[in-house]
């Protein structure tokens, strides 16, 4: 079924009768040409650009729970291309410009709304830097504005410019940048992958792998064993504990990073804006509430809740960069499970093991990366080639010491 404006009116006028299922629901084969782990954001954009762009066939997504219910339901929505380094920056302008045509391409509505990004600078220092990352971005076809404080007021007056310890100088303005509706991203690829013949088969958890002389011959799972001829690990948080199943050991830790929705407000925010001088980043929903976050929780967990401490700690950098916040109401707040590298970049890569690939080590990019990263794994598993803009992301590159490290943190995944 295709979407339209007069398929709505039409349903409307029958009852709402017509409406079909997005994805089928289907037990698993006893074999496949590829099994891909994990059914949120990358796994189902994975199959989707494997089967509609490279041909692919007898494809299988398995999910331990239900579609969208991980990293890509837990998330704050937000989609950018505003990085600085030759690995990383090509990659998410190429994700910027799949999540620019993803509507037409999917058919489907996930509400894409490119209302801006503002990264705030509250010292010289920091306005160098930011000039740098704009430049960086501008020679890899994005786009990037500097601003100066009366730039930023005449956007948001509403903001702290007169703080005594970081007083707003400016910011970096990135235009294109904005918030996707998280879970409908997942449904539009579901949608999609389904309707080239993948099956999506949730409820089916890996619990080992059958690896013999080196080779991947299938995946143990809790609806019996599947045979596949290649198999890929797109899993986000729990990525470390699905391939030591394989016996393989990752440059990864698994952190908890909260996120948070106030109260529905009027429209207030129009884009996205990030502090400067403390971890937070804001913007508005479409329902009216605020949504928010900022660090993870600072220590090694695998549970989707969070702690106290972050929860202070992330209110207090809001109401010091925005004071009204303090008169805004929490409504909810969740956790998502980060799996964050030493240097805080990613992996799209071949492992050791014949027939198996991996996807992981997002830190916070894990969302905005969802329609490049589906794509050059894809791609990989087609040509057993890296994609052109994702040739950095080896699994090795620690060994080899090509780290792609944004933030110049150095090996502390919990700075990154």
């Amino acid at each position: 079924m295709r979407y339209s404006g007069f398929r709505v009116i039409k349903e409307a006028l029958t009852g709402h009768k017509g409406w079909t299922p997005h994805w089928r629901d289907v037990a698993p084969k006893s074999n496949y040409d590829v099994v891909i782990i994990g059914g949120g954001g990358h796994g189902l954009a994975t199959a989707y650009y494997l089967a509609k762009e490279f041909g692919g066939k007898r494809i299988a997504v398995l999910e331990k729970g239900w579609v969208g219910g991980g990293n890509v339901g837990r998330n704050t929505t937000i989609v950018r291309s505003n990085y600085m380094l030759d690995g990383n920056e090509p990659f998410y302008e190429f994700s910027m410009k799949l999540w620019e045509g993803l509507e037409q391409e999917l058919n489907y509505n996930a509400m894409v709304s490119q209302r801006g990004i503002l990264n705030l600078y509250h010292t010289d220092g920091q306005r160098d830097a930011f000039r740098r990352r704009g430049n960086a971005m501008i020679l890899n076809g994005s786009d990037a504005e500097l601003l100066d404080a009366d730039g930023v007021r005449s956007m948001y007056p509403f903001l702290n410019f007169d703080n005594a310890r970081f007083p707003i100088k400016g910011g970096l303005l990135h235009r294109r940048g904005g918030t996707v509706r998280h879970d409908a991203e997942a449904w539009g690829y579901a949608r999609g992958a389904d309707s080239h013949g993948v099956d999506i088969i949730q409820n089916c958890e890996v619990t080992g792998f059958r690896i013999e002389n080196g080779k991947v011959l299938g995946v143990e799972t809790t609806r019996g064993y599947i045979g596949a001829g290649k198999v890929a690990s797109s899993v986000a948080g729990s990525s470390s504990r699905v391939m030591g199943l394989a016996g393989m050991r990752l440059p990864i830790e698994s952190h908890v990073l909260q996120a948070f929705v106030s109260e529905g407000l009027k429209p207030t925010i129009r884009g996205v804006i990030t502090y400067g001088a403390g971890h937070f980043y804001c913007s508005q929903s479409d329902k009216g509430g605020l949504v928010f976050g900022g660090d993870i929780d600072g220590y090694n967990s695998y549970a989707q809740r969070g702690n106290l401490p972050v929860v202070e700690d992330v209110v207090e950098s809001g109401v010091s960069l925005i004071p009204a916040l303090g008169r805004v109401r929490l409504l909810r707040s969740w956790g998502g499970i980060m799996d964050m590298s030493m240097d805080g970049s990613p992996f799209i890569d071949k492992t050791p093991i014949d027939g198996l690939y991996f996807n992981g080590g997002w830190c916070y990019g894990g969302f905005k990366a969802t329609p490049a990263a589906g794509w050059c794994l894809a791609h990989l598993l087609a040509t057993d080639r890296p994609h052109e803009t994702a040739t950095a992301y080896r699994l090795d590159r620690f060994r080899t010491g090509r780290m792609i490290d944004e933030k110049g943190m150095g090996a502390q995944p919990n700075l990154h």
